[in-house]
C-alpha cells in the first residue's frame, strides 16, 4: 500500500492523525508528516483517515 498526500490541498487540519496515528503525525510546527508505505495491517486506519480528510487530500494506491 502506498499513501499519497496532496500537500497543495492539505491544510494540516489533523483529522488523519486521529484516525491513523501510526501513519500521520503533525510536527512541532503543525505541519503534516506521514509514512508513505505503511504496513498493510494499517489499511483500515488509513482508509478512515482518507475518508475524514476535509479536503480529500489523501489517496491510497495499491
Amino acid at each position: 500500500m502506498k499513501v499519497v498526500v496532496d500537500m497543495n490541498k492539505c491544510q494540516d487540519h489533523g483529522q488523519c492523525v486521529f484516525a491513523a496515528p501510526d501513519v500521520f503525525q503533525l510536527d512541532g510546527n503543525g505541519r503534516l508528516g506521514y509514512v508513505s508505505d505503511p504496513d498493510d495491517a494499517l489499511r483500515d486506519e488509513v482508509e478512515e483517515a482518507a475518508d475524514v480528510c476535509p479536503l480529500q487530500a489523501i489517496r491510497i494506491e495499491a
